[in-house]
């Protein structure tokens, strides 16, 4: 009986594990001209669609004092700035290829998505 009981909670795990990580449906806002992204625990929104070739600026606020989430770096746009606390910083992008560019902390623990259309 236990070793079924064992193996049924085993199988429960895996399942939930599986579910969590790549079933979970992730919203993506749309974005028109500026967006504000609120950085506490993370990035919210984290997954933000913009359009192609259009400036866009992303307002950032901090309104968490981790110390990972001090700076904000969009590699892929050559970009990383200062996010000082309670204080919005504007980040303009111009976009020239199409495609899904991670956005994250300086330390790469917090993470969000740019999808240009």
């Amino acid at each position: 009986m236990d070793k079924i009981l064992v193996s049924i909670l085993g199988l429960l795990s895996i399942l939930f594990t599986y579910w969590f990580f790549f079933m979970k449906k992730q919203n993506t806002v749309e974005a028109s001209g500026s967006i504000n992204i609120l950085v506490e625990g993370g990035y919210k929104p984290d997954r933000i669609s913009i359009p192609f070739g259009q400036t866009t600026k992303l307002v950032f606020e901090r309104k968490d004092s981790n110390s990972c989430l001090e700076e904000v770096v969009l590699a892929d746009f050559k970009i990383k700035k200062a996010l000082p606390m309670n204080e919005k910083v504007i980040v303009e992008i111009t976009p020239d290829k199409k495609g899904e560019f991670d956005f994250s902390c300086a330390m790469g623990m917090f993470h969000g998505k740019l999808i240009i259309r």
